[in-house]
């Protein structure tokens, strides 16, 4: 049987675009992977574990005849790609990315990919983990998980699903929405509690006390500030990318520790219980669904 993709051409062959990779192999939906990075130490580690098949140098002849190009970089440093490899598209070359938000990469690919911008459907695998770089890529990092595209006008219905299908071939469940929808929903499921996160053990970590503290610190510390561990690279380009819906998300945050501070001030048991017991329904919900 004849792979759904002749080749595919990654920029970032860490976490996110290494597993791609690794699923599309494990599925054998691939048969050449050709990677990209700024770092010759991670290039050669994903040759070692079998990520990529080749190190690519010549970005026009490698993006000229590949099927799909994956742009799983930090967001800001989309921009530069797209204008690096506009000029040389193929005509039925496809490209996606793996960036945590959207509308700034939308952005960046309207600047930059000209005539070639139809060519282009982004996309938001969510399947992240606090460990980065080709040595924590898996083959099974996206079973199961789902990916949101976010489709432009341009789009043509035919590139929109094979996108779409080389997603599922890596077992994800794909789902859609607008840039504008994606950013407001994962300002407040993902970046928020990520910021959140950094900021807790931030704030342990100035205080003179620090090391009792963190001597005493145990599972449900280890749990919230699991994704403080996370790339301070990437989510920093993902608050600064995403900052508006991220301000209303931690005004509305805000609000809430006030109204907690203010039970807390009052000693208002009821109001401590209506908000603990409403917060543990939802998630309880959440986790079954």
């Amino acid at each position: 049987m004849q792979p759904a993709f002749r080749k595919v051409v990654i920029f970032g062959v860490g976490l996110i675009g290494g597993s791609f990779a690794l699923a599309l192999r494990k599925a054998g939906a691939v048969s050449e992977v050709v990677g990209f990075g700024r770092s010759t130490a991670t290039l050669e580690q994903a040759m070692q574990l079998g990520i990529v098949d080749r190190i690519g140098s010549d970005i026009a002849g490698e993006v000229g005849d590949a099927d799909l190009v994956l742009l799983a970089t930090p967001v800001a440093q989309m921009g530069e790609i797209f204008a690096r490899i506009a000029p040389h598209l193929g005509a039925h070359t496809l490209v996606t990315d793996g960036g945590s938000t959207k509308g700034d990469v939308v952005a960046a690919a309207r600047a930059n990919l000209g005539d070639k911008l139809p060519q282009f459907i982004p996309a938001h695998p969510i399947a992240g983990a606090e460990k980065s770089g080709a040595s924590a890529a898996q083959a099974d990092l996206y079973q199961g998980k789902k990916v949101v595209l976010t489709p432009l006008p341009e789009n043509p219905g035919e590139s929109v699903a094979r996108v779409r299908k080389a997603w599922e071939w890596c077992g994800a469940v794909v789902s859609e929405l607008t840039p504008q929808q994606h950013d407001a929903v994962f300002a407040a499921v993902s970046h928020l509690p990520h910021l959140l996160s950094f900021a807790l053990v931030h704030d342990l970590a100035q205080r003179d006390n620090r090391d009792q503290l963190l001597s005493f610190a145990a599972s449900g510390f280890r749990d919230f500030t699991r994704i403080a561990a996370s790339s301070p690279e990437m989510w920093r380009d993902i608050c600064l990318a995403n900052r508006d819906a991220m301000l209303r998300e931690l005004l509305q945050y805000a609000n809430e520790l006030h109204v907690l501070y203010q039970a807390l001030e009052q000693s208002d048991a009821a109001k401590l219980e209506e908000v603990f017991s409403e917060a543990r329904k939802v998630r309880s919900a959440w986790t079954q669904q």
